[in-house]
């Protein structure tokens, strides 16, 4: 009994310490400027690229949607915006931007994908 209970404690202080050294904001922040530059990519390509880089922020490698062909500029930071976010409230305007950031993913008119992305970029800045 007390080795499941020290055990128990084990993983509800490692789980403590992962979500304390996870940088949500600086996250989100990553997102957002990565959203920024989908929004002002000159190719359908780039924006797709940049958009990708947005959502692996956001759902982190564990997350759906999440593309490890691409780069996760957060890798160092958490697991994701989503994950590592607490506040119910939170996770479901960043799994809107997720979201909004897939769709420009999908699209195939340029303008339509760096409207996508100007409306997650937006969205993400709500919540710096």
């Amino acid at each position: 009994m007390m080795k499941r209970t020290m055990l128990a404690l084990t993983g509800a202080l490692s789980l403590v310490a992962t979500c304390a050294l996870a940088d949500v904001k600086s996250e989100i922040v990553t997102a957002a400027t990565h959203a920024d530059l989908a929004a002002k990519a000159a190719t359908i390509d780039a924006v797709h690229m940049h958009l990708h880089h947005a959502v692996n922020c956001l759902v982190g490698p564990s997350g759906k949607g999440f593309d490890a062909k691409q780069i996760n500029p957060c890798a160092h930071n958490g697991n994701g915006a989503i994950p590592d976010t607490a506040d119910a409230a939170k996770k479901a305007k960043l799994q809107a931007a997720a979201d909004k950031a897939e769709s420009g993913i999908a699209a195939t008119n340029l303008a339509t994908a760096q409207k996508a992305a100007t409306d997650t970029a937006a969205m993400l800045k709500t919540d710096e």
